[in-house]
């Protein structure tokens, strides 16, 4: 593969990165590592060249051809490159002519101009209509700036993740003998904790010199077979049976590791937005008689009026998946919507569940509406109700609120930020720590964990549709403006504009641990920023006016989110408020959001039945073969409904690795290159904002300590710690990053 770029348009801060253009072209013959003398490792090697115009009878007569001499050397690399690449101009057996005319225009206006060629040493697909995968061993290219440091190589990522998709993973599927082996019940589950897994491994395969990870295996003999048993998950280690409860089922969507779905029902009846033509009626099966037979007296409206109804909506999400994910092997779902209802103690209830089908569905009824009920047999059916909702809960963390928000669309801000702002550039500061290892990351889970047969189609509810359901979500859903905090908690109508407050919010419920304590994180981020802008940014016109951060925003909106570049909704960077809400909104989405959806993830999931990855079965109805089994043992239906113990083990491993801090984590406040500005302006607003992140953690310690908080404290309930800013190394459900590094 070639990059090829303009040299003149090149800066101190990424020299692999133009400010222009980048061009890439395959070359239909694969570069050989031997012939080139890149080495077995496939470096990049970085050569510089000039284009001329000579014409070469090579061409076939089909068109001119630019005639590249290439030659280079770097000491101690192992390089030597000398080579000849010819851009033949218009021939399809070469380069596909729609393809090529984006960059016919680019070459012509570099004719004669020196450029920077990257040659990536390994093959290529001559396929230009289709992206291939990198396989394993091979890795997704990252530019060097972009990759881990030695630390975080050696320590964590280079061995712990690694070796667990590549060893660890592979090893628990051969120590099933049946990968639909189920539990059988509720023992089983817990001897993971308490006895473990028996692993078989190859010769001379040893997991545990590679998987270097605090919580998730205990090595407690040295034989031909290795013992791994997982760490207990905190949901379960001050109270076992917690997660059974309507009240703990409840407080997770406050202060679990998904907390930003909840939102205050405003209007009824609930409608979908869905076409009606294709999904059937609109209007949600839950009457108003289902409500009020819940509230004690209260009619709906008065309900709505006070504030008192919440509601968990999945449907217009998962519906236009449902068909297709059902259709796969050993995987069933519903839309689903759940009503809670707050009670006088500021805690919510869960009061009925609505589980759809699309019309077209075989089976009859396509809604269904569950509420707890008062015998045994109703008991059962809304445990496995809740069950159906927390999978999709699960399902909707992963995939949109984790990957998308967090991960895939911090991106376009850091690879604009490298394209288009010199080192040396305030912003490219200020900015610097929050993108830290996000781009290596991200490359390690296109290849091993969202990938096509990765872990996250194994093992959560859509599957091979996951991806798509991501994009569908990214289509339908995601707006910029909606990722600052504040915008976020009114639109859910979680909170309304309120000037007497410290933040200017009154939450809708005072004890949303998430939003209380992301409130004073988000507060303290805009102070920071605001106090930074105004030292570089003093007079009226000087952010409309630099060039640099205007091309950093512009190709951010319009190349990196391409597809939503002309919504109305993007911010104008013309004033300083303009700017300071921007980074304010990148900043927390890259610390505070993502430690919020990331670090709580082995805490709450690590334990399979609180939030399964994916359900295995519908709900039985009467008319329904299963129902006699369901009624002669309700314990087997719901445990078979669950993932198979493999889907549940290599899920639990994927989830402990992604909870863990590394040894090398710069925390929110910190930075850990002391010389990053020499400007005492700049310094003292750091340090005022470092001492600001230390006075949030100690407010977060008294509420957690607070009894009158019962989402945060109470018998066997788990203080709300995601937010702490601080954290050592490992799987500790607390901490906030200043990065994406996990």
């Amino acid at each position: 593969m070639l990059r090829l770029q303009q040299a003149g348009s090149l800066h101190s801060s990424c020299p692999r990165i133009g400010r222009q253009h980048s061009v890439g072209l395959q070359r239909r013959q694969n570069i050989s590592n031997g012939k080139y003398g890149c080495g077995p490792s496939r470096r990049t090697c970085l050569v510089q060249a000039v284009i001329s115009d000579k014409t070469s009878s090579s061409s076939g007569g089909g068109g001119a051809t630019v005639t590249t001499s290439v030659t280079t050397s770097e000491k101690g690399a192992m390089m030597n490159v000398r080579a000849v690449v010819l851009i033949r101009k218009k021939l399809k057996e070469d380069i596909k002519s729609t393809i090529f005319r984006r960059w016919e225009s680019l070459l012509d206006g570099m004719t004669g101009q020196n450029v920077l060629l990257e040659l990536v040493s390994r093959d290529v697909d001559p396929d230009f209509s289709a992206e291939s995968r990198i396989e394993k061993p091979g890795t997704v290219y990252v530019p060097r700036d972009e990759t881990f440091e030695e630390i975080k190589q050696s320590t964590f990522s280079a061995g712990a993740l690694k070796a667990l998709f590549h060893n660890l993973i592979p090893s628990l599927v051969e120590s099933f003998a049946n990968a639909n082996h189920e539990f059988g019940c509720f023992s089983e589950i817990d001897q993971l904790y308490t006895e473990g897994r028996i692993l078989k491994f190859d010769q001379g395969r040893d997991i545990f010199n590679k998987l270097v990870l605090p919580k998730i295996v205990n090595k407690i003999r040295e034989t031909g077979e290795q013992l791994l048993r997982y760490e207990t998950p905190s949901i379960i280690s001050r109270d076992r049976f917690a997660w059974l409860r309507d009240n703990e089922f409840a407080r997770q969507v406050l202060a679990g590791v998904n907390p930003v779905n909840i939102e205050r029902l405003k209007e009824f009846p609930i409608v979908s937005k869905l076409d009606p033509a294709i999904y059937g009626s609109p209007e949600s099966a839950i009457k108003a008689e289902h409500i009020e037979a819940e509230l004690r007296g209260m009619s709906v409206k008065q309900a709505l009026e006070e504030k008192k109804l919440f509601i968990l909506d999945y449907h217009d999400t998962y519906m236009p998946f449902v068909g297709k994910i059902n259709s796969l092997e050993g995987r069933k779902v519903y839309a689903s919507r759940t009503l809670f209802l707050l009670t006088d103690h500021g805690t919510l209830e869960p009061i009925i569940i609505e589980l759809s089908l699309p019309p077209t569905m075989p089976g009859g009824q396509s809604k269904r509406v569950f509420t707890h009920g008062h015998d045994s047999t109703s008991y059962w059916l809304w445990k496995l109700a809740k069950a159906h909702v927390a999978s999709n809960d699960a399902g909707i963390h992963q995939l949109v609120n984790h990957w998308l928000r967090t991960h895939a669309c911090m991106e376009p801000y850091i690879i604009a930020a490298h394209r288009q702002l010199s080192f040396m550039h305030p912003i490219f500061k200020l900015l610097q720590p929050h993108m830290r290892y996000t781009m290596e990351i991200n490359a390690l889970a296109r290849q091993s964990l969202i990938n096509g047969g990765g872990v996250i189609e194994a093992c959560f509810t859509p599957g091979k549709y996951s991806m798509e359901m991501s994009a569908y979500a990214y289509d339908k859903q995601w707006r910029f403006d909606m990722e600052a905090l504040p915008a976020d908690l009114i639109r859910r109508g979680m909170a309304f504009v309120d000037p007497t407050k410290p933040n200017g919010l009154r939450l809708v419920i005072e004890d949303y641990p998430y939003a209380a304590d992301g409130l004073l994180i988000w507060s303290a981020i805009k102070e920071w920023v605001e106090d930074y802008i105004s030292i570089y940014y003093s007079e009226p016109n000087s952010i409309p006016s630099d060039i640099e951060l205007q091309a950093w925003w512009n190709e951010a909106v319009n190349k990196g989110h391409y597809d939503k570049r002309n919504a109305t909704w993007w911010p104008k960077l013309k004033t300083k408020e303009d700017l300071a809400g921007v980074l304010t909104t990148i900043i927390w989405v890259a610390s505070g959001q993502h430690a919020a959806l990331n670090f709580g993830q082995y805490p709450y999931g690590g334990y399979v039945p609180n939030r399964p990855c994916l359900m295995r079965s519908l709900i039985p109805k009467e008319s329904d073969p299963e129902y006699k089994q369901f009624i002669s043992n309700p314990q087997s239906v719901f445990l078979a409904s669950m993932p198979t113990q493999l889907q549940a083990t290599k899920t639990m491993a994927v989830v402990d690795t992604l909870s863990t801090h590394s040894p090398d984590e710069e925390y929110l406040g910190e930075r850990h290159e002391s010389r990053w500005t020499n400007d005492q302006r700049v310094q003292g607003a750091f340090e005022k904002f470092s001492a600001k992140i230390q006075e949030i953690e100690e407010i977060i310690d008294n509420r957690n300590e607070d009894l009158t908080y019962r989402n945060r404290n109470g018998a066997g309930v788990l203080p709300y710690e995601l937010l702490m800013p601080s954290s050592g190394p490992g799987v500790t459900g607390r901490g906030v990053p200043n990065s994406i590094s996990i």
